[in-house]
């Protein structure tokens, strides 16, 4: 055999062997996409410690319970009244205004665009003035530090008298009467997104959110979608959502929290003047449910740890 057609067949054969060695290696190893760094980012898995892809991201916005917390049997109810006083007082800010008439229902309204990355919602919520309940518009917040959560205040019936509870920042959801404010504000927790790395990260379920302005997006279903109805306001009493505070909503009490800040004070203040946001006028259908322009956070805000008042009945520590 001469020289050339010998190196033709041994060619022939190295080549055969690099084509079965590429089809082996291809079987073996699957093809893994690239993705861009800004796709990436929207996509960020749930940070250490968060549940898995089976589970909502969102649920480590619950605080982590642990045994010094209880939710023991209630004291006995007192002049026909649900015992909901104590769990308010060792749960809530303390209240800020009172009434002798239940809140209206909650308004069916739709949530204005996220304005950008960053902000936190703030349902709306029914407020009290010497003239009657009044709406006040929910609305997008700058949060006052990197990683606080909004928890939503409630009116609570204790003894013949409604009571309302303002709400708190903090680094995990606290109680807020189990009222369904929608948004991912189920009655329990917050599923509308969650801190990760400095960066908050938007379940589109829950949120209105343009893509061009907010980036940080994902998608979870948990069905708890709120439906499409009014809702009741309050926790307690007659018609009142009966809830009592979870371990993890206990533990986030006792953490580091700041209280409302100015600019939400005086939103809620300025729409006490506007006639057409009160339910004597509007039969519960405030003109404003909602606003477009977000709220400002104040500056300097820092959480603290507050004094842990006296057990009582169900609520405090142990």
């Amino acid at each position: 055999m001469s020289r050339l057609p010998r190196l033709l067949t041994w060619f022939s054969f190295a080549l055969v062997a690099a084509v079965c060695v590429a089809i082996c290696h291809q079987r073996l190893i699957p093809f893994i996409p690239t993705v861009s760094a800004s796709a990436a980012g929207a996509q960020t898995a749930p940070p250490t410690g968060a549940p898995d892809q089976g589970q909502d991201p969102a649920a480590v916005n619950m605080a982590p319970s642990g045994p010094s917390y209880t939710t023991e049997a209630p004291p006995p109810e007192q002049a026909g009244a649900p015992a909901q006083g104590p769990d308010d007082a060792d749960y809530a800010e303390q209240p800020t205004e009172t009434a002798t008439q239940p809140p209206p229902a909650l308004p069916v309204y739709q949530q204005p665009p996220a304005p950008a990355d960053g902000y936190i919602w703030q349902p709306g919520y029914w407020a009290w003035s010497p003239t009657g309940y009044y709406w006040v518009p929910g609305a997008w917040v700058e949060p006052p530090y990197e990683g606080a959560l909004w928890t939503p205040g409630y009116w609570g019936f204790y003894s013949g008298r409604y009571s309302f509870y303002p709400g708190h920042w903090g680094l995990h959801i606290g109680f807020y009467g189990g009222i369904n404010y929608g948004f991912g504000y189920i009655g329990l927790g917050y599923e509308g997104g969650y801190w990760n790395g400095g960066h908050f990260f938007y379940n589109r379920v829950y949120n209105n959110i343009n893509v061009r302005n907010v980036h940080n997006v994902y998608r979870y279903n948990a069905g708890n979608r709120v439906v499409n109805a009014p809702r009741t306001s309050y926790r307690g009493g007659p018609g009142g959502v009966q809830t009592r505070p979870r371990p993890s909503e206990g533990a986030a009490w006792h953490e580091p929290t700041a209280p409302r800040m100015n600019s939400q004070v005086q939103h809620a203040q300025t729409y006490s003047a506007v006639r057409g946001q009160y339910a004597a006028q509007n039969h519960g259908r405030p003109a404003s449910p909602a606003v477009s322009k977000p709220l400002a956070a104040d500056r300097n805000v820092k959480p603290t740890v507050r004094a842990q008042s006296a057990p009582r009945g169900g609520g405090g520590r142990r």
